[in-house]
């Protein structure tokens, strides 16, 4: 998880904390939460798990809120791998399959996965669209069924694949690009995506692929991806580093926090989000999450 919001409208669930083991149980209601998956990191960049509700503080806009949830519970998660397939991701393929496989084999076992591939369009996966993270060969067989060839629709394949992760049955939900950032064929565009993503509660996770002397290569676009949707960038400049990048997207989602609270604002606009670790008792810990959500309109609310 990550700076990550998710930024999740509960319509007709209510979170109910637990007494013992403050895991989430959902309720028929019409709460309306924010919900953030939030990851701590040391200044070894190791993952914090063990903190208790009473470290964190969230502030919305500046101002401190109740946090209403808390769980640091492996929960399953909706994942969408979305992967370059023009034909400059020819020689990367293979590479490709063996990190994104590494990926499910590190994942909760019932992680909701699903795979969509892009060259000059979005392709549409094979009859099986989704399936658990435990089902490591039918991943694979459908990484292999990909043919790299033609030019770059990522920015369609963005918009496709945060329509498709939003119908999966897993509250948390993420993508995981693997791509080299360049497009040069798509109707929408990077705005697009990234509006899009601000209205969504997808976390983005970008994995950079390409060479020095690509043309089409552009991090600043993965970068972008990544930190407007509270994930992380990686930039792999080896087989062995993109596997290990893969298997800590997967470690990652594994061990997080989610925190919610009730916001008190229905003004429609952008809220800004920070949540603090508090007190600081020694080392430097880091804190990510997205970095906002939209508020509900008042005029949208129910009688």
């Amino acid at each position: 998880m990550r700076p990550v919001i998710l930024t999740l409208l509960v319509t007709s669930l209510a979170v109910i904390i637990t007494a013992q083991d403050q895991s989430p149980s959902f309720l028929a209601s019409s709460t309306e939460l924010v919900v953030l998956p939030v990851v701590v990191v040391d200044k070894r960049g190791g993952f914090v798990t063990d903190l208790g509700r009473d470290r964190f503080v969230v502030y919305d806009n500046g101002r401190k809120r109740e946090i209403s949830l808390f769980t640091n519970e492996d929960t399953p998660v909706t994942v969408g791998l979305v992967i370059d397939s023009s034909g400059s991701m020819g020689p990367k393929m293979p590479e490709v399959i063996v990190g994104t496989t590494a990926f499910a084999r590190s994942s909760n076992p019932q992680d909701e996965l699903f795979t969509l591939a892009f060259n000059d369009s979005v392709v549409e996966p094979g009859s099986r669209s989704l399936f658990t993270a435990a089902d490591g060969a039918a991943l694979e067989s459908q990484l292999r069924s990909m043919v790299p060839q033609g030019r770059t629709a990522l920015y369609d394949a963005l918009v496709a694949s945060l329509d498709r992760v939003e119908q999966g049955g897993q509250a948390r939900k993420a993508l995981v690009l693997l791509s080299d950032g360049g497009d040069n064929v798509s109707r929408a565009t990077l705005n697009d995506v990234l509006a899009r993503a601000r209205r969504s509660n997808v976390t983005i996770f970008s994995i950079g692929l390409f060479d020095d002397g690509d043309p089409d290569r552009n991090p600043g676009v993965l970068k972008s991806l990544a930190e407007s949707t509270g994930g992380q960038r990686f930039l792999p400049r080896s087989p062995s580093l993109l596997l290990q990048a893969c298997t800590r997207i997967a470690r990652e989602l594994r061990s997080g926090y989610t925190i919610g609270f009730i916001p008190t604002e229905r003004d429609g606009a952008f809220h800004r989000i920070r949540v603090a670790v508090e007190p600081d008792t020694g080392g430097k810990l880091s804190v990510r999450t997205r970095p906002g959500y939209f508020a509900a309109s008042a005029s949208t609310e129910r009688p």
